[in-house]
């Protein structure tokens, strides 16, 4: 598989079928595609002890890094072959703290995409569908 040649799509379907090794992001912030299809991807997340802030609580930057990633790769879904991506605003709001030890569901959406950006949001919930964290992301498309 020639990623160049292959859609954005085709890579996160390739990837979530474990043809491409995982990212280091994805071992660092746990991390397992569940779903991958045109511009929605879900991911299962799960903070540990190395996520900790100085207070003993899961630090922000750990859903703020899930947020990139699951709007980034549902950003990378609308892509032709060729086309890559960059972040260009992330915005993150929290509105409860993320638990230790348990298994939450992130997904990301694209809501637009024009000729040189795409813009998605992203959500992290439990099985309930209690929201813990909220992101919007801006990604400029590059050729």
């Amino acid at each position: 598989m020639n990623p160049q040649q292959m859609t954005g799509l085709e890579i996160m379907q390739a990837f979530a079928a474990g043809h491409f090794p995982k990212p280091g992001i994805a071992k660092t912030m746990p991390m397992e595609v569940e779903t991958v299809e045109a511009n929605r991807v879900v991911f299962a997340v799960t903070a540990d002890e190395r996520h900790t802030n100085p207070l003993g609580g899961v630090h922000g930057g750990f859903a703020a890094t899930v947020l990139d990633s699951v709007t980034g790769c549902a950003t990378h879904t609308a892509l032709g072959a060729g086309e890559s991506y960059g972040t260009i605003e992330l915005n993150v709001k929290m509105s409860k703290a993320i638990p230790f030890n348990r298994t939450l569901r992130a997904e990301g959406k694209v809501i637009n995409v024009s000729s040189r950006l795409v813009i998605s949001e992203g959500s992290i919930r439990d099985a309930d569908g209690t929201l813990y964290a909220y992101g919007t992301a801006t990604c400029m498309i590059l050729r």
